[in-house]
């Protein structure tokens, strides 16, 4: 090996890094140092690899052959030779031939028969004492038409795929063009151009020197007076086709290779400068300088990556699977951090706040106080259903007789009957919490999935659990409803009786300070007029109040469309149309009208208003319900049936029972005793409902995690068989400790590596366009030549400047000087002009 050896070490460590990304799928999460061939199909891409290689070992044929990115590291040892796949660990390949094999294999594996392409990189790995270190990534060859079952963007894809790897500031562009074809149509050099517009991070590599057509030669191309590069070009004599049928032994071509950069009248003057061994040292050379640059950048980078692996891999380190006595305490540690979670995610705080939603306790607050009273409310019935109601009852106990008193039966039947309502939104608010309550669990069980089997049981087991909670919880629910019904207390403070007049006036009192409208709820939703044009909506601001809805053009408040009062109002949900439009393209509708059919506002009959989700439209209908907004229901069945159907107004019974004064006020005073007891009722649901489902489900669950899961665990299996990773968790461990390990060894050997360490210097800028043969260099380019003599006449400036020995002086501009070799920060000697 040539060069600084600290700096030469470094590029297996980079190698290391490389490998443990990509082996976790994550090959570009840090842009590491490497040097990508570009060239088209016929440009001699193989023959460049292989000739570094000293072995034939790439596959070969017509159209696109390497449709994979290969990344290959070559890797100096002193003794043996063989090649390495990354997917393929522990098996040596000595036999050059299986590579190739293995190569196409795995590159049909990916993308099959068809000649298609993936961007998922092939790992190779050379050990050989006959390469220098170096990685160098062999991309698929430019193509312009796609071939047999190839997609018509072929040339799109592969194109996207080099732009992928050569964009990136860290890469070095190998980029690989025939001599024999004209260099301002090389594809690989247009696509360099693209990223690298400078030619800073270029390489030009010129192939098939040997078959230019006679009298050509690439000479200014060499001596990077065409096209130039910052890093310039180096000429390379590949084997013939006969020669690779032949199977001519590579290092034997290496030496006709030099033989002919020796003999060649146009060439020998650059001999040293040109060959494989040349191109080998140079890329070595240029690859350890191109690191050392970015040394600093890469640092940054993997130490910020080393320090988010850092609390992870602490803890697989901690744990070791064939360790059966540390089991135990990492499965107190898991259900620990289940715990953790769970009390966090109902009590509030912690880091994993969600900021896109309501969750865990704060959802079950809102089911608590945004939609439970709206349920509670949902069974109520408007004031003439109650009263028509009333009526039948008082009615139907009186029979035949014409009652002169108000009968306490008919108060209580009706005060009952309103009771048994009251259940039904008590369980629903119930399984709504025992459903966020099972979310929860679930979010907290999956930071677990790396232990199926102890995910499984405690899932089991607290699933179980809850739903013995809810089950309790919904039988003292029976029971307080039960209890209500078992006694009715006309004796409360807050009901309205016959003993206290006081009483009444100061209920009276309370109920007119009570009339202030009171906010319900804000938010947006849309409306469509549905009066013009159908689907059509709009978005507006809504203000729910206690006795109006108001929208607005926005949240300010203060562009304000239309201000409606929902006395007597009802809202309705067309469930036929929501079955027509069908599951996925359902809108979550509510429609709000007045029952007696007249124009709810301006012309319109009713206002439709459309929430965003399931969830907010539940929000919106039970704030309505708060408001007083009921759902609708039909009433034909309390028409007379005698009334024919002849386009005529039917008369409802409830009119022809109430034609008698006297029981329209017994109907009237019974009405208020009704809505004075259960408005009692449903404020003790209100507030005894959320406290037994606090008290018997979420605080009961809490406990069980925090007191009984542990022993519970223990009780249905040993720790060793539920701390039993899964193979993806193995496998995840394995890779993230080889990945955290690679980063550590690659800062140890970036800090390791001398400030001193010497490189070759980057050439001066050169002026990047089309330069022919009889043009002059720029004068910037040879400010540090000795100016020529004044008063001496010039040479024709169609002479080659390296025309006359180098000691002349002539009174013209200097040649450009070529790049100096890599190997050392020398300038090189001069050297004898060509003869003419």
């Amino acid at each position: 090996m040539t060069g600084n050896a600290g700096m030469e070490a470094l590029i297996p460590i980079v190698n290391k890094v490389q490998d443990a990304f990509t082996q976790v799928g994550m090959n570009g999460m840090i842009d590491l140092p490497q040097i990508a061939v570009v060239g088209g199909q016929s440009a001699g891409k193989s023959s460049v690899l292989e000739n570094c290689v000293g072995k034939d070992f790439l596959p070969r044929g017509s159209g696109i052959v390497t449709r994979r990115p290969l990344i290959l590291q070559l890797n100096f040892i002193e003794r043996g030779e063989w090649g390495e796949f990354l997917h393929a660990k522990g098996k040596k390949f000595t036999d050059f031939d299986e590579i190739r094999k293995e190569i196409e294999a795995e590159t049909d594996r990916m993308t099959g028969h068809n000649k298609g392409i993936s961007d998922v990189p092939i790992n190779l790995r050379i050990f050989s004492p006959h390469v220098l270190n170096l990685t160098l990534i062999d991309l698929p060859g430019i193509t312009k038409v796609p071939v047999g079952d190839q997609p018509p963007d072929i040339e799109f894809q592969i194109r996207g795929m080099i732009m992928q790897f050569i964009s990136k500031p860290s890469c070095l562009i190998l980029a690989v063009t025939p001599a024999n074809s004209d260099l301002a149509n090389s594809d690989a050099l247009k696509l360099a151009k693209e990223v690298d517009p400078d030619g800073i991070r270029t390489i030009g590599v010129l192939t098939k020197l040997d078959l230019m057509d006679q009298g050509t030669d690439a000479r200014d191309i060499l001596e990077n007076k065409i096209l130039p590069l910052r890093r310039g070009y180096i000429g390379i004599v590949n084997r013939s086709q006969r020669d690779i049928d032949g199977k001519k032994d590579i290092r034997a071509a290496q030496e006709a290779e030099r033989k002919y950069f020796m003999t060649h009248p146009s060439y020998r003057h650059l001999a040293d400068r040109a060959g494989t061994k040349f191109l080998q040292k140079t890329l070595n050379q240029q690859l350890t300088n191109h690191i050392r640059e970015v040394i600093p950048g890469l640092r940054k980078k993997l130490e910020e990556q080393l320090s988010s692996m850092e609390s992870e891999v602490r803890e697989f380190r901690n744990f070791k699977s064939s360790d059966a006595s540390s089991k135990p305490r990492a499965m107190m540690q898991m259900v620990n951090r289940v715990t953790h979670d769970f009390e966090e995610a109902i009590q509030g705080g912690g880091n994993n706040v969600d900021t896109k939603k309501l969750s865990g306790g704060a959802k079950i607050n809102q089911i608590f106080h945004g939609r439970f009273p709206g349920y509670l409310n949902e069974g109520r019935l408007d004031e003439s259903e109650l009263r028509k109601e009333i009526g039948f009852a008082i009615k139907n106990i009186h029979g035949v007789r014409s009652g002169l008193f108000t009968p306490d039966a008919a108060f209580e039947m009706t005060v009952k009957r309103q009771i048994e309502t009251l259940s039904d939104p008590s369980m629903k608010c119930i399984q709504q919490v025992q459903t966020e309550l099972n979310v929860v669990l679930q979010s907290c069980i999956d930071r677990i999935k790396n232990y199926p089997k102890l995910q499984y049981e405690i899932d089991s087991l607290v699933s179980t659990f809850l739903r013995e909670c809810e089950q309790n919880c919904k039988d003292q629910i029976n029971q307080l409803v039960a209890a209500e019904l078992a006694y009715i207390n006309t004796n409360h403070d807050d009901f309205i009786g016959f003993t206290s007049q006081a009483k009444s006036e100061s209920v009276k009192d309370s109920q007119t300070s009570g009339q202030e409208s009171q906010l319900i709820k804000k938010g947006w939703l849309s409306t469509t007029n549905v009066g013009l044009t159908k689907g059509l909506s709009k978005e507006y601001w809504f203000v729910l109040y206690t006795d109006a809805l108001a929208w607005f053009k926005d949240e300010s408040e203060r562009d304000q469309k239309y201000y409606l009062n929902i006395d007597g109002l009802k809202m309705k949900q067309d469930e036929e149309e929501e079955e027509k439009s069908g599951f996925f393209h359902r809108k979550h509708k509510i429609y709000i009208f007045h029952p007696n059919t007249r124009y709810l506002f301006r012309e319109y009959r009713e206002l439709t208003l459309i929430a965003k989700d399931e969830e907010e439209l539940e929000d919106w209908r039970a704030s309505f319900l708060r408001a007083g907004i009921y759902t609708h229901r039909s009433h034909d069945q309390n028409f007379n049936s005698d009334d024919e159907d002849d386009g005529t107004i039917k008369t409802p019974v409830f009119e022809k029972i109430f034609d008698d004064p006297q029981l329209e006020r017994q109907v009237e005073i019974i009405r208020t005793y009704v809505n004075s007891y259960m408005n009692i009722v449903r404020k003790t649901f209100r507030d005894i409902v959320p406290k037994h489902i606090m008290c018997l489900m979420v605080l009961k669950v809490k406990e069980f995690i925090e007191a009984e899961l542990m022993p519970s665990l223990y009780s249905v299996g040993d720790p060793s068989d539920l701390m039993e990773e899964s193979e993806d968790e193995v496998r995840r461990r394995d890779e993230l400790i080889g990945m955290y390990e690679a980063c550590k060894g690659a800062i140890k050997a970036i800090s390791e590596v001398s400030s001193k360490t010497t490189s070759t210097p980057l050439p001066a800028p050169v002026v990047n366009n089309s330069i022919n043969s009889n043009s002059s260099p720029s004068p910037n380019m040879n400010s540090h030549r000795k100016p020529p003599e004044p008063n001496v006449p010039q040479r024709p400036g169609s002479m080659r400047t390296n025309d006359v020995p180098s000691r002349t002086v002539v009174n013209r501009p200097a040649p450009r000087p070529a790049p100096a070799p890599p190997s050392s920060g020398r300038r090189p000697p001069s050297r004898p002009a060509r003869p003419n």
